[in-house]
């Protein structure tokens, strides 16, 4: 694609990463084939080809107008379509780029502006959101039905986390909202890792990942937060750097769509000379848990076979959050790892599409997001499966909210099995 950026753009970092990316895009359209945006509207404009010209034309200097930003808004992110991109267009990043041109132009409604500025709030302090949502709980009977959809009923028991005693360790991210909706896929995820012989931590004073803030375009606000957890992580890279006590080997993801900001870390804050270092070490240091228990899957299928069988779910159907599959490009390792602990997994149809979830996307896109999971959850349920697992909290609570089946993160399964 030829570009002629315009002169307040052309030479700043974010121009000429743009015009590198548009150069690469050579409207094939493959991409329109694997947007939930545009199977659901069909409009070009609702598919990143679209989307991909009307950026072009913002850092060419074209008007920005409202509906391009709604366009730009209606993505979510889901980078199925840099899955599916022949020329390898790297859309998520050029998205961003796109989105904050458009929030420097266009202003906002104050609906607008006051619902992205609560939810850049409440979200990342994690002692705010739990306080909400204990108060939601206890106010759930009497909230309109589409807010008691949200507010969970009760929530899972942590359950003992293991002491750490173990020469290996590694550093978990508790995250945002997850220690208040799901305490126990942490616990779940150190009591799976002590048995494997490595002793997972979390680090006092370690915040969001940033994701949050910075794709609701208030990206200055989400770099500071990644920031202040690799201020948070860094004593214990140091650590591990000079073989001293305390340092950890990895930092584990147990919400994949914070894996996929905090492995994006080196590129995100490139241009930052006090952390582009750090930052790039962080990224190269996190895995997914996934990725961690299939290096040890050998040791995990000796503990499985040393297990008492007892009653046990064993269909489970797999949503695979966009985050690892279309983010991290990881496919494969949570079946792998599964299929290898006893459970059957049912077919899902359409599973590179995206449930609707999308972080903020469910609350400031309620329809489209709706549409989604309805989809979503008819493709999960076709196999007839005794449960649902996730990688992802924030999949999990949105489609929690729309079935009556169990829905759990994998890593909880994979240690219910191993303590059967």
């Amino acid at each position: 694609m030829q570009t002629k950026l315009a002169d307040f753009v052309k030479d700043t970092p974010e121009g000429r990463e743009a015009d590198a990316i548009l150069r690469k895009c050579v409207h094939c359209g493959f991409c329109t084939a694997t947007c939930p945006t545009y199977q659901l509207l069909g409009d070009e404009l609702d598919g990143p080809r679209g989307r991909i010209y009307l950026i072009k034309g913002m850092l060419e200097g074209s008007a920005v107008t409202a509906r391009t930003q709604l366009h730009l808004d209606r993505c979510l992110t889901c980078r199925a379509c840099e899955t599916t991109c022949p020329a390898g267009v790297q859309y998520g990043r050029l998205v961003d780029i796109g989105r904050k041109l458009a929030e420097e132009r266009v202003p906002r409604s104050l609906a607008q502006r006051l619902a992205r500025r609560a939810l850049g709030a409440v979200l990342p302090r994690g002692w705010l959101f739990a306080s909400l949502l204990r108060l939601g709980r206890w106010l759930r009977p009497v909230l309109p039905f589409a807010l008691q959809r949200k507010v969970p009923a009760k929530v899972p028991a942590a359950g003992a986390w293991p002491e750490a005693r173990h020469p290996r360790r590694m550093l978990a991210l508790a995250g945002c909202v997850q220690p208040a909706l799901a305490p126990d896929i942490n616990a779940a995820c150190a009591r799976v890792l002590d048995q494997l012989g490595i002793s997972l931590i979390e680090a006092a004073g370690a915040g969001c990942c940033g994701a949050v803030r910075f794709h609701l375009n208030a990206q200055e606000g989400g770099l500071d937060d990644m920031r202040a957890l690799i201020d948070a992580w860094w004593p214990y890279v140091e650590a591990a750097d000079a073989a001293a006590a305390g340092g950890v080997e990895a930092i584990v993801m147990t919400a994949s769509g914070c894996g996929t900001t905090v492995k994006e870390y080196g590129h995100l804050l490139a241009h930052d000379p006090r952390y582009a270092a750090k930052a790039k070490r962080i990224g190269a240091l996190t895995k997914d848990i996934s990725e961690v228990i299939a290096a040890e899957l050998d040791r995990l299928k000796l503990l499985l076979a040393s297990t008492i069988a007892g009653p046990r779910t064993s269909k489970l159907a797999l949503q695979l959050p966009c985050s690892l599959q279309h983010g991290q490009k990881i496919t494969g390792l949570i079946e792998s790892i599964l299929v290898a602990a006893g459970f059957e997994l049912t077919p899902v149809a359409d599973s590179h599409l995206c449930c609707g979830s999308a972080g903020t996307y469910s609350i400031l896109q309620p329809e489209l997001s709706a549409k989604l999971k309805t989809n979503k959850l008819a493709a999960l349920h076709a196999g007839s499966p005794q449960a649902i697992v996730s990688a992802n909290i924030g999949c999990l609570s949105h489609l929690q909210s729309g079935t009556a089946l169990p829905l759990e993160h994998w890593i909880v399964a994979l240690e219910r099995r191993l303590a059967s």
